[in-house]
């Protein structure tokens, strides 16, 4: 059986587990999948095991530091981890060890998880494909950066792990992998001791096996001091919703492939039989334009933190991040700084006029099933959602004929991330959603 982070937490809690249980039968799965799938960088076997015995005991004398209390990991690797490398998957940076935890991992240690290891990412989180399988399909991709984190949850390597979004990199790898993603209002999780990408649009985030564990795993580490102080998420389903969605139209219609086309209708459908009101509310015009001036601004931004090094060691930067970082020399001033100015007038234009007729937007949270492993997908239908630092919750609805997730997404207003996890659980129970365990 693999478990959720909740009901590992009520068996932990019932005296039906301990944490060392847990972690062990973690570690199985690691063993028995690994090899094939290739979601870690490192497990640091020894460690977890003495964090989970230390946590064990901490119960054992009515310590209970809340609902993560013994919970396995992973944390992608971007974040610094004490006495970890570092690498943000290049070769060069293999051996950077941190002297001290990232804000995000400090909270979900004082929390109670048991962290795991390392979870691949695919170099500086940037496009080129990772090492790691698909594991509903060898042959297909993963998804973009967070994909080791993604993967490992989906194979009960772990019940939750950090991962990082500038384009799509938790949506896309958890929808591509078959499991839950969340994605934060831009700025609501610490991004200290993170391997930057694109300051202006990367978010930390978490990617687990249910809503209720996404909003378990990101209460912790929720405040950074910007933003209203986030509420208690797990008590979500008192909170009175209207079950209002709205359809954002443009290029989520047109460009959808045709099985997540068929699929997404067919799930509209049965929402509305369930009492769901759902229409058309069109996202701002501006929105047209963020395929392009999204990477304008990624280029700039990449290359600001990367230029004096690509320099200096070509070898450590694949083809597609070579060329965004080409790209970067290439732009002028005047394009750059259009970008920006696009950039800040959208985000203010949805923040003020968000449509007050929903809870949030529904979409495909991906073109279609997940591509062959020459490409990470396209972060197209995801990039609006970080280009506009909107809160947004990815979660699996339908299987294909051969056997491939399909997921969609909500994407709520700035800060409003309880509305948002009440909204997707009832999603979520209204779906029903036929889970399967990875063999």
């Amino acid at each position: 059986m693999t478990h959720s982070i909740a009901s590992a937490a009520a068996a932990i809690r019932g005296g039906e587990l301990t944490p060392v249980d847990l972690l062990e039968q973690c570690v199985a799965r690691v063993d028995q999948l690994e090899v094939r799938v290739r979601a870690w960088v490192f497990v640091d076997l020894e460690r977890a095991r003495a964090d989970a015995v230390r946590l064990t005991d901490e119960l054992a004398r009515n310590i209970d530091r809340g609902p993560l209390h013994g919970i396995p990991i992973g944390v992608k690797d971007l974040f610094d981890v004490f006495d970890w490398p570092t690498a943000a998957g290049s070769k060069r940076w293999a051996n950077s060890y941190a002297r001290q935890d990232c804000p995000a991992v400090a909270r979900l240690r004082d929390a109670g998880a048991v962290l795991m290891g390392k979870t691949v990412t695919v170099a500086y989180a940037a496009f080129d494909p990772p090492v790691t399988k698909n594991p509903w399909d060898l042959k297909r991709t993963p998804g973009g950066s967070s994909s080791g984190s993604a993967a490992a949850v989906a194979c009960g390597m772990c019940l939750g792990a950090l991962g990082s979004q500038t384009g799509g990199s938790i949506t896309r790898p958890a929808s591509y992998c078959g499991v839950y993603g969340l994605k934060p209002t831009f700025d609501r999780i610490s991004l200290e001791g993170v391997v930057p990408f694109a300051p202006s649009f990367d978010h930390a985030g978490v990617i687990a096996g249910s809503v209720l564990d996404l909003a378990f795993l990101f209460e912790p580490l929720a405040w950074t001091g910007n933003g209203p102080a986030p509420p208690d998420m797990t008590d979500s389903p008192r909170r009175p919703i209207r079950k209002s969605l709205g359809l954002p139209s443009g290029f989520f219609d047109d460009r959808a492939e045709p099985v997540m086309a068929d699929a997404f209708g067919r799930l509209v459908g049965l929402l509305r039989t369930k009492g769901w009101q759902i229409e058309s509310y069109p996202l701002p015009a501006g929105v047209a334009k963020v395929p392009w001036n999204h990477r304008m601004i990624m280029s700039a931004e990449a290359l600001a933190f990367h230029g004096e090094r690509w320099k200096r060691y070509p070898d450590d930067y694949p083809p597609k991040l070579t060329e965004l970082l080409n790209e970067g020399l290439k732009l002028s001033a005047y394009e750059l700084l259009a970008a920006q100015q696009h950039h800040r007038a959208l985000r203010k234009e949805i923040d003020e006029h968000f449509p007050s007729g929903i809870e949030a937007y529904l979409a495909p949270a991906t073109q279609g099933p997940p591509p062959d492993p020459a490409t990470t997908g396209t972060p197209l239908f995801q990039a609006p959602w970080s280009y506009m630092g909107l809160p947004t919750i990815s979660l699996p609805f339908a299987w294909t004929d051969d056997g491939l997730p399909l997921c969609v997404q909500l994407a709520a207003n700035h800060w409003c991330e309880e509305e948002l996890v009440a909204v997707a659980r009832a999603l979520e129970a209204d779906i029903g959603f036929e889970r399967r365990e990875v063999k």
